[in-house]
């Protein structure tokens, strides 16, 4: 996986009660049942990411915990040119960060 070092726009986690190899495979199925851009999975570092449209990258980690896997999500500003427009462009569509809280919520939902 690509490993940016641009700070995240959003960055979300939770911990689940279940293993981290079976939450790494179900965020890699949601993950392509999605589609809409390029995946990367790297199966021992447990992460994967999502890279779609001009700036969005969407990272997912999975790290073992003593009562099963911490689940985070990063969404990355990766536009080549452009890139001060994101932001900017984020603020006006009211409600991006929500949005993307209440779907990680809903997806952490679904794995315990």
């Amino acid at each position: 996986m690509t490993n940016t070092v641009r700070k995240p726009m959003v960055e979300l986690s939770a911990t689940v009660p279940v293993a981290p190899d079976a939450v790494l495979a179900k965020v890699v199925a949601a993950i392509t049942e999605a589609g809409g851009g390029r995946i990367e999975v790297d199966r021992e570092l447990r992460t994967v990411a999502v890279q779609g449209g001009w700036w969005y990258r969407g990272e997912y980690q999975v790290d073992a915990t003593a009562d099963g896997a911490r689940l985070t999500h990063r969404v990355r500003n990766v536009a080549r040119r452009g890139r001060w427009a994101v932001p900017l462009a984020n603020r006006l569509f009211i409600g991006f960060r929500a949005q993307t809280e209440r779907n990680f919520a809903d997806f952490v939902a679904g794995l315990a």
